[in-house]
């Protein structure tokens, strides 16, 4: 059996944790965490923003 897990996005890194977690209906001491990348803002708010991705997979 494979464990469930999801990828999310977000803002930050922790709304994107916040979703997943809210997504999966689990406490986040039941799941692993990994930070696929972290949000970015660009030049004054602007040009280059990029959105937090995290992995959340629910501990066997």
């Amino acid at each position: 059996m494979t464990a469930k897990s999801i990828e999310v996005e977000g803002k930050t890194t922790k709304e994107a944790i916040n979703i997943a977690l809210k997504k999966l209906r689990v406490p986040k001491e039941k799941v692993d965490i990994k930070i696929l990348s972290e949000e970015h803002k660009g030049l004054f708010g602007m040009h280059g923003h990029k959105m937090a991705k995290v992995k959340v997979t629910i501990k066997p």
